[in-house]
């Protein structure tokens, strides 16, 4: 006969299979009468699990969400899978990371013997591929109120910010779609209310206003699905493909230049001083706001609209230190 501490387990992890059980079939499946049954489920609500109990002849068991988080049970294959994708939380959201790694040490603890060699012998070291960059803080608060937006497909009201253009932030409407990663950055991909077009906004640069707007009809993405469509939008500001493309002479070595113009980014020794660079960027503005960034003397080579960014960006500059 089992012991009521391994029976208790049994049951837990037949509640976590489906989503209602009767009464009679967890007893024959347990081994023990229903009554038994009724004091096992008993003890799991003293636990902290919140068991629903219906009546009836048609009555039974539901394991349903609670308001607090109960002692989880997991089976091997869980476990393992649990260690990798902590080991690979790498998400940029204050405070989650941290989270993630005093998970893992939690975990680690109470695993058996077998399972933590397994779990040991999966060091693995997870690399962004913009790792040379600081990637922007998400502020997990943020991530909530947008992933909540999403999941009741509500008009999503925010302040956006960021670049040249909008500096301060400007009041947006985009009913939210979806809520994606793309390198090591967070995007929300919605359709913009303002401008009747699909966008993708940095979750960084957004300040959600609440309450959400009201709610809508999904729409179809212009592409096969969101994947497809984050890529070919991202691609669409490579040097080989974006229409936004300047060129300029800049006073310093190539190899620096090289270190910081992106993996986009095309340079070229003219002597052991001077470089050609060719960019790409969101806007002209953009743009010109790149080339200025690497500290030297430059000269702008074209085309006009880049010739025009920059000088608006001069103007600019010398209006805030005025």
């Amino acid at each position: 006969m089992s012991t009521p501490s391994s029976r208790l387990l049994a049951l837990l992890s037949l509640l976590q299979t489906r989503r209602d059980w009767p009464g009679d079939v967890l007893a024959d499946r347990l081994g023990v009468s229903p009554r038994t049954v009724r004091r096992d489920v008993d003890r799991l609500r003293d636990l902290g699990y919140p068991v629903h109990a219906s009546k009836g002849p048609d009555g039974g068991y539901r394991l349903e969400p609670g308001t607090h988080m109960p002692p989880l049970l997991l089976d091997d294959e869980q476990a393992v899978a649990l260690v990798v994708a902590l080991q690979t939380a790498s998400t940029g959201v204050a405070g989650v990371d941290e989270a993630a790694v005093r998970a893992l040490a939690t975990l680690r603890q109470v695993m058996p013997a077998r399972l933590r060699s397994a779990a040991e012998a999966l060091q693995i070291t997870s690399v962004s591929r913009a790792s040379t960059r600081k990637r922007p803080s998400v502020d997990a608060e943020t991530l909530i109120i947008l992933g909540s937006a999403v999941r009741a497909r509500e008009v999503l009201r925010f302040d956006y910010a960021g670049g040249t253009e909008n500096p301060l932030g400007i009041p947006r409407r985009a009913e939210a779609h979806h809520l994606v990663t793309w390198g090591d950055r967070w995007y929300l991909v919605g359709y913009d209310l303002d401008r009747s077009d699909w966008r993708t906004y940095r979750v960084d640069r957004m300040t959600p206003k609440t309450p959400a707007g009201p709610r809508f009809a999904p729409r179809a993405l212009p592409d096969a699905d969101v994947a497809t469509f984050v890529a070919e939008r991202f691609a669409s500001i490579s040097p080989w493909r974006s229409a936004i493309r300047g060129e300029a002479l800049i006073d310093r070595p190539a190899e620096e230049v090289a270190r910081w113009a992106g993996r986009d980014g095309l340079v070229e020794a003219v002597s052991a001083r001077r470089c050609r660079v060719v960019l790409s960027s969101w806007s002209w503005d953009g743009l010109a706001a790149q080339m200025a960034m690497f500290g030297a003397p430059l000269h702008i080579v074209g085309p006009a609209e880049l010739v025009a960014a920059t000088r608006r960006l001069a103007e600019r500059v010398s209006a805030a230190v005025a």
